[in-house]
């Protein structure tokens, strides 16, 4: 029991550590792509820092939801970060939740990160909480999907379970389903962090903000916690992605060397999948606004396709 705990521990405190660094790695690989220098990978350690400690203003309008919400949003995201697998197949957490759990936990962190959004009262506030729910009703169903797709070839629902079972068997990894699925699972994670074409997190330009636009009135720790959740869940979904669509690297024991091994892989396959978003965000504009239901259309469309190919594939 001790045993299975340190493993969840270590695995969620080691998303949550590395967070911050990936977002400043795919900054690092777009600037380099654009001809510039770029700041170092550690910048937005820095900043998070530099913004825990400001001082924060907060609207008179503002209720205990806008309070709240911070809070709901970490917790949210970490759970469901604890819930994946990162360096070892065998995952302990496939007793505390599976796929439904962590899209439901994914849901509950948009969900108080709109209502924070809305609460003040802005124009901007609920403008850009209109838009994120309007993205998430269809990110959220499509990585659902995406992932049980595997589970039905797999036959478990358990994050460890399919990432253990593609590993043993990698004829599941092979066909037309799982890259469906997979091409699928790339489009909502863009969608559902907020990047481009979908979104810019870079933006200034306040009537093309979704994410931004939700998170304007916080600032100082309420803001650094948000941001953080956000790098969180990047980092979460493209782990999910490597892990669960090519999970070859992972651990199949908790031997040191295997460990050692599993820990290379997934920071190979980060930066891999780091330099593939930091590479389209260098050649794609941002969609305009009626258009990015038609590509969130286009996912969940190759998601269900995904699903229905893998009762003919068994």
């Amino acid at each position: 029991m001790m045993r299975d705990a340190l493993v969840i521990g270590v695995q969620t405190v080691l998303l949550i550590v590395i967070a911050p660094a990936i977002v400043g790695y795919v900054r690092l690989m777009k600037a380099r792509l654009q001809g510039r220098r770029g700041a170092a990978v550690v910048q937005p350690y820095r900043e998070l820092r530099k913004t825990f400690r400001k001082g924060m203003v907060i609207a008179d309008s503002a209720s205990w939801i806008f309070h709240l919400a911070p809070f709901v949003i970490v917790g949210a995201t970490v759970a469901a970060a604890s819930l994946a697998p990162v360096i070892s197949a065998a995952q302990p957490a496939d007793l505390l939740g599976d796929l439904f759990v962590l899209a439901a936990l994914l849901m509950l962190g948009t969900f108080f990160l709109a209502l924070g959004g809305l609460d003040p009262g802005t124009a901007f506030g609920g403008m850009g909480s209109s838009r994120e729910m309007t993205v998430a009703a269809l990110t959220e169903p499509t990585i659902a999907i995406a992932v049980l797709t595997l589970a039905l070839t797999t036959g478990s629902t358990s994050l460890g379970a399919i990432a253990g079972t593609v590993l043993k068997t990698p004829a599941y990894a092979i066909g037309p389903g799982h890259a469906l699925a997979f091409a699928a699972f790339l489009i909502a994670l863009i969608a559902e962090t907020g990047r481009l074409p979908v979104d810019n997190p870079s933006t200034h330009l306040e009537l093309t903000m979704i994410h931004e636009a939700m998170i304007l009135e916080y600032s100082g720790p309420y803001l650094a916690l948000i941001e953080w959740a956000a790098a969180v869940r990047l980092t979460l979904l493209l782990t999910l992605a490597a892990n669960l669509f090519l999970p070859w690297g992972m651990a199949t024991s908790l031997a040191p060397v295997a460990l050692v091994a599993a820990l290379l892989a997934i920071v190979v396959k980060l930066a891999i999948l780091g330099l593939l978003l930091a590479l389209l965000e260098t050649r794609v504009a941002k969609l305009r606004l009626f258009r990015v239901p038609e590509l969130l259309a286009l996912s969940f469309t190759l998601a269900l396709l995904a699903a229905a190919s893998s009762f003919f594939t068994k």
